[in-house]
């Protein structure tokens, strides 16, 4: 049951529902011949004679990766564009697994595919993708075709974590709450109570309604669940799982849809997961410790002519099941910090509960040297836990690497932290770095840890170089 409503609204919202996903069909088709062409044309370069590719994978080869695309839900659904590019990377290598798999059952040309086409294939084809997908989102938000109209139903702390993560993929009409006081009815229309939603319906048809109200019973929730769904084509709900890790949630149910089981798995507990993981440590940390080597030497130079003392500071911290190991750091600091920083605070008041708070002092730090300044405003005296990262104690993402000293503070959040290596980044240095408390850090620590998946791993390297070369200092 769709209402429409005077200025034909509504068919312009199912034009832009039918036409997205046939442009995003067609630029995907686009890069993946564009990415095919110039990925023959590269792998000659490299391998140093013609590459012929028989014209049957000419259109099978663009079939079978847009099949993997089309599977992966790609085109209806509108995601965060971290969700997309994790997306895309499985599609995209999926497709090339499944050409592969193709190419030895059905010998389509004299020889198999080259490896080096498919390998180059795979990497511009997922880039290509994601970089298009950034376009043509940028392109179609001017245009107000890409965020799809919704009305959320509650307007409470639910609805301002939704719209929070959300917000920018939708186009909220507005709330329908009974209670107008709400903060977030301020800077959204309240489109009426919830005695009042199939009125509100009829006078703003939109396709997706979201249920934020986990706070009332489940007898209200289902009673407002049926009055909403025979106006839209979609309803979500957003259930009270809160604290709940729901990174790794795979969703069960019975035959006749009366029983419905969430599943949580904790990855870093399966050898697979810690082995992969390892793994990519292993790879990628040799690549960025042969990159930032000049680095390194440079710093060194700096520190040793800038004050008397080491140019490291190698310090214990705690690591995985919560054994100490010597952490690699520049010293940023000069050598009688610790002397400095209690006459600092003697004198300061303010700074002392700053202290208390964050461990750490957000402004002038009369403990830091001018060499150090610099350094830790790029997050350069973290470089050398690269080696760290090679010996096998620490991690190129984890939680933070915390003193032995802070073990109590850290409490019952200890034994899930400790289940991993701490990192040279985390969730805590891309979630506001200096900003976030100490009791927040061991909070986006836990939550790291409880929602692993390799693919946060690599969105957080890339937010990390974002950050720092955003100069956010500790």
């Amino acid at each position: 049951m769709i209402y429409h409503d005077k200025n034909g609204h509504d068919s312009g919202r199912k034009l832009n529902y039918f036409m997205v996903p046939v442009v995003l069909v067609a630029a995907d088709l686009l890069v993946v011949y564009g990415t095919m062409i110039g990925s023959v044309f590269l792998a000659e370069k490299v391998l140093g004679e013609p590459l012929c590719l028989p014209a049957t994978w000419s259109v099978l080869l663009p079939v079978l990766y847009m099949s993997n695309l089309l599977f992966a839900d790609l085109y209806r659904t509108r995601r965060v564009l971290t969700d997309y590019a994790r997306k895309i990377f499985r599609a995209s290598a999926a497709a090339v697994l499944t050409i592969i798999v193709f190419d030895f059952l059905m010998h389509l040309g004299y020889m198999p595919l080259s490896r080096v086409f498919l390998l180059f294939f795979w990497f511009f084809s997922f880039w290509g993708l994601y970089v298009e997908r950034c376009l043509l989102k940028c392109f179609f938000d001017r245009l107000g075709v890409w965020r799809r109209q919704v009305i959320v139903v509650g307007a409470g702390r639910t609805a301002e974590r939704f719209v929070k993560a959300f917000g920018s993929n939708f186009d909220i009409i507005g709330f329908i709450e009974d209670d107008a006081s709400k903060p977030l009815l301020q800077a959204y229309p309240r489109l009426g109570g919830f005695a009042d939603v199939e009125q509100v319906l009829r006078r703003h048809p939109v396709y997706d309604v979201v249920l934020a109200i986990p706070g009332l019973s489940k007898g209200e929730i289902v009673n407002l669940f049926y009055r909403v769904q025979p106006f839209v084509k979609q309803v979500s709900l957003i259930p009270d799982l809160f604290g709940i890790p729901v990174g790794n949630l795979k969703v069960l149910r019975s035959f006749d849809d009366q029983l419905l089981v969430l599943q949580t798995r904790n990855n870093l507990n399966r050898l697979s997961n810690r082995l992969l993981k390892r793994l990519f440590d292993l790879i990628v940390g040799s690549m960025i410790a042969v990159v930032i080597m000049p680095i390194l030497f440079a710093v060194y130079v700096m520190i040793k002519l800038d004050s008397d003392g080491p140019a490291f500071y190698n310090a214990e911290r705690i690591g995985k099941d919560g054994k100490l190991f010597r952490c690699y750091k520049f010293r940023s600091m000069y050598v009688d910090a610790d002397r400095i920083l209690l006459d600092f605070l003697d004198q300061h008041p303010a700074a002392k509960e700053e202290w208390r708070a964050f461990q750490k002092l957000r402004g002038e730090d009369p403990r830091v040297t001018k060499v150090g300044r610099f350094i830790r405003k790029y997050s350069m005296d973290e470089l050398p836990q690269i080696f760290n990262v090679l010996q096998g104690n620490m991690s190129l993402v984890g939680p933070r690497p915390y003193l032995p000293r802070e073990k109590e503070t850290i409490g019952e959040y200890l034994p899930v932290i400790a289940m991993t290596m701490p990192g040279m980044t985390g969730l805590w240095q891309v979630s506001g770095r200096s900003n976030v408390t100490f009791s927040g850090r061991l909070k986006l620590d836990s939550w790291y840890v409880r929602n692993w998946n390799l693919w946060q791993d690599i969105v957080i390297l890339f937010k990390t170089v974002k950050v720092v070369l955003g100069r956010d200092a500790y």
